[in-house]
């Protein structure tokens, strides 16, 4: 009998506990998740949940009943200390000892924390887990000002929810443009001026000097322009890290996450990684290893590595690809976009409804998708099938994207 435990108790440590029994695994699972809760979905977190309009019960991702039926332990509540890889035993944060035969690291990711002068007064809050969601939601309902502090997924999309709510919101970006590390400059216009449409005031080249507060509770932030803009809430959104520290500590290959092969395989056979923790040779970043935030690749990877642990190996190569709800505006992207040199817009950019289809070196990269719900489903698989498609055939007039599927 063969002995899996999965540390992490996410997306992506409960979809290879799933897995396992779906490719007909029959060992032992253990599953080990810090947090308290069942394991949840995180997107909802800084949308529908913190506008209040999804329940806590809603979020999880498997009931109570499934995890014994599945025959899954779960242990909530506790977190791992440390890996003895020699002996395949893991230390818990209570002091037991348990082994593995397999060991699956779900670990997933935290806060890039940023060093500010009163950032630890109340009312300064970031955003990636359920218990933050809900004590981000409780200052939001009773807020007034509200001022969020990096114009990422998670700021933006908070920004859209509070202004929404009808609170006076401000999104200060230190970057001369929003989300500039992940869209073209096309797209990061569109949601630019979108946001601004909705009321939300947005700085570019923005930053940040100081929060201000009565009282031990915040009340102001202050920026390099000298300006101090009232705040009862402030969202730090300035991205996140890999949670590899344990993995590191264990001898394990780490980089900016936890490497692995293309079969999630870390530098130990008996350990793989997947999820936000990973970071994995992708052939849509031309081999090169990426560490990816996403819904999809936590569920891809996970499957991927069940399959290999029950010995059906295939390498990862899912096409990647990210969505992000900001008020009226679904944003979806496939591929990977960063490193393009050429871009194409199709669609009506006026009316919201549009793709930009990224090249680099004539190449079809990415495509991102604003309100464009079947464009992305072509997307999607006009780069899993690999069709040879350059920006002056996209750029033609009358050009449809279905046209490149007929095989």
């Amino acid at each position: 009998m063969t002995d899996v435990v999965i540390v992490g108790g996410g997306q992506a440590g409960c979809q290879v506990a799933a897995s396992l029994r779906e490719e007909g695994f029959a060992g032992n699972i253990v599953m080990i998740g810090a947090e308290e809760h069942l394991p949840y979905q995180r997107p909802p977190l800084s949308k529908a949940h913190l506008a209040g309009s999804v329940t806590r019960e809603r979020l999880f991702l498997r009931a109570q009943s499934w995890f014994a039926e599945a025959g899954v332990e779960l242990h909530r509540g506790r977190s791992v200390e440390s890996i003895d890889r020699a002996a395949r035993k893991i230390r818990l944060s209570d002091g037991e000892v348990m082994g593995y035969d397999v060991l699956v690291l779900a670990t997933g990711g935290r806060h890039r924390e940023i060093v500010l002068p009163g950032r630890d007064l109340a009312g300064v809050l970031s955003l990636r887990t359920l218990a933050e969601a809900e004590a981000m939601r409780e200052r939001l309902e009773a807020a007034g000002h509200v001022v969020v502090v990096g114009g990422g997924f998670i700021g933006l999309e908070v920004a859209a929810t509070a202004a929404a709510m009808g609170r006076t919101t401000t999104v200060l970006e230190l970057a001369p443009r929003l989300m500039g590390r992940v869209l073209s400059a096309a797209t990061a216009e569109f949601l630019l001026q979108s946001h601004r449409t909705r009321g939300v005031r947005v700085e570019l080249s923005a930053s940040v000097t100081e929060l201000l507060g009565t009282g031990g509770q915040v009340t102001a932030v202050a920026t390099t322009s000298g300006e101090q803009l009232p705040a009862d809430l402030v969202v730090l959104g300035v991205g996140a890290l890999a949670e590899d520290a344990l993995a590191g500590a264990a001898g394990l290959a780490t980089d900016n996450g936890i490497l692995v092969d293309e079969f999630l395989r870390t530098s130990d056979a008996a350990v793989y990684a997947v999820g936000d923790c990973a970071r994995a040779p992708s052939r849509w970043a031309g081999g090169s290893a990426v560490r990816l935030e996403s819904v999809q690749n936590a569920v891809e990877q996970a499957r991927c590595a069940a399959r290999d642990i029950v010995g059906r190996s295939e390498p990862y190569c899912a096409v990647p690809w990210f969505w992000s709800d900001q008020g009226d505006v679904k944003l979806q992207i496939a591929g990977l976009t960063q490193g393009h040199d050429t871009t194409v817009t199709v669609g009506a950019v006026d009316q919201g409804a549009f793709s930009v289809w990224c090249f680099a070196g004539g190449r079809l990269v990415g495509v991102e998708s604003v309100n464009q719900v079947k464009e992305h489903l072509t997307a999607r698989k006009i780069l899993a099938a690999g069709v040879a498609v350059g920006p002056e055939t996209v750029g033609e007039a009358g050009f449809s994207a279905k046209s490149l599927l007929v095989f």
